[in-house]
């Protein structure tokens, strides 16, 4: 039985399993603080009552799994808090070592929040990290945000596909990639399942889903890089501009948020719709009337993000928004471009709170354009013949957008890091445990 489930019960007897999170020993008695998924419950052992019972409590440390039976009790309420919520003990009649923990923890559990071992000591030892509920918070979120983006997606019939992490060339420019040798020959690591959603849209899928692993090889130390992340990525077909991508992208994120927010895990605002959308030729504009100096002309800077975020929350009180058609320079030879400026592409960025979430565009479907955009950009038709054959047999108009959750998770608990949102963060130097 759960902790949760036993303070519900109120009374009569119980068996509980757990971590001992805290731990006061007196010579015929004993009190611990029992800790399980749903909450934690004060443990009562009394020598004269369950003399063996108490003897596996004197044999304790902190952390330690054992599991209980006892009787519930209602905990007496402290002075002036005679008027707060019911609370329960159990009064223990049997106890069982399952697993003893070391005496010295390499990280403490039991400590506040802002006194916690640094972030790469805790990333060391991440099963005990992990044991915060404030920190296993993270992915209960997390799962309840892609449980409404899924829901988004099942209830508008798109198919979910499932893309290969060996391929034979480069997904993007070519920069960037983890090479691994493949049995006679070199592969390299997907760094997004791009040409395959592509490929969807040729096979007539019309709208597909997936979510899945990606690689990075960027030789990045910020708090927002990771080599290996988790993706969302969508491709919808049909398409007459980016705008629709768009359209989708809000829909799939307000019910995710929607899902969250009916959780009950944490305080969270449901997007509004539409989110703004600024041309990147306006955002520019307006970071240059801030003072916001330009590191690119052909790029926002992580202070561009951040302020540009800052002025959309001020005129609209948004937190999220659409910087869109961006130059060819900063995107790859796939994004489509505009038919009255062929130096623009219908492409976008979706910032949240100061950092980029998504990048998405309608693509290129017309197959003699994608060869010549291909070459334009240096690549190698040769590497890329099997991705072009995509093209060859008719395909419908498509976008679509790639999104990195561990980001959006980062902004909405208020990260110190995006290594904190993934379960086990891999960078430049980390590849344990």
């Amino acid at each position: 039985m759960s902790i949760l489930s036993a303070k519900k019960q109120a009374q009569g007897s119980v068996k509980v399993v757990g971590f001992v999170h805290n731990l006061r020993l007196k010579k015929e008695l004993a009190f611990v603080d029992l800790r399980d998924i749903t909450g934690i419950i004060q443990l009562v052992f009394e020598k004269s009552v369950a003399p063996e019972a108490f003897a596996v409590a004197e044999n304790l440390n902190l952390e330690s799994y054992i599991s209980v039976t006892g009787d519930l009790k209602e905990k007496p309420a402290k002075k002036g808090e005679e008027d707060a919520p019911k609370d329960y003990e159990l009064s223990v009649t049997e106890a069982t070592l399952i697993s003893k923990s070391a005496e010295q923890l390499p990280i403490p559990v039991l400590q506040k929040i802002e006194n916690e071992a640094s972030l790469d000591l805790r990333l060391d030892n991440r099963w005990l990290d992990l044991r915060k509920p404030e920190h296993r918070l993270i992915f209960q979120v997390w799962t309840m945000l892609e449980a409404g983006c899924r829901d988004y997606f099942l209830n508008n019939n798109f198919i979910q596909i499932y893309t290969p992490s060996f391929m034979g060339t480069a997904s993007e420019t070519g920069a960037e990639v983890f090479e691994v040798k493949y049995f006679d020959r070199k592969a390299y690591l997907a760094q997004s399942p791009q040409f395959y959603k592509q490929m969807a849209m040729a096979s007539g899928f019309e709208k597909v889903f997936t979510f899945g692993t990606v690689f990075r090889a960027e030789q990045s130390f910020t708090t927002r890089h990771v080599t290996e992340f988790t993706g969302w990525d969508f491709e919808i077909a049909n398409i007459s501009s980016h705008e629709e991508v768009m359209d989708t992208e809000e829909a799939m994120l307000v019910s995710g948020f929607s899902r969250l927010k009916a959780a009950n895990l944490m305080e969270v605002e449901v997007p509004s719709q539409p989110f703004p959308r600024w041309t990147f030729k306006i955002v520019k504009e307006k970071l240059a009337a801030a003072g916001v100096a330009s590191e690119k002309d052909h790029d926002l800077s992580p202070e561009e993000e951040r302020e540009i975020s800052r002025l959309v929350k001020e005129e609209t009180g948004s937190d999220f928004v659409f910087v869109t058609d961006y130059p060819i320079e900063a995107r790859p030879f796939y994004h489509m471009r505009h038919e009255d400026n062929q130096n623009l592409t219908k492409s976008f960025d979706l910032l949240y709170r100061g950092v980029e979430i998504t990048t998405g565009a309608q693509r290129e479907h017309r197959v003699e354009i994608l060869e010549k955009q291909a070459l334009e950009k240096g690549m190698n038709l040769n590497e890329l013949h099997d991705y072009l054959n995509f093209f060859r047999y008719g395909c419908p108009a498509h976008g679509g957008v790639g999104i990195g959750p561990a980001r959006i998770i980062m902004k909405l608990l208020d990260l110190g890091s995006i290594k904190e949102a993934c379960f086990l963060p891999r960078d430049v130097k980390r590849l344990n445990p």
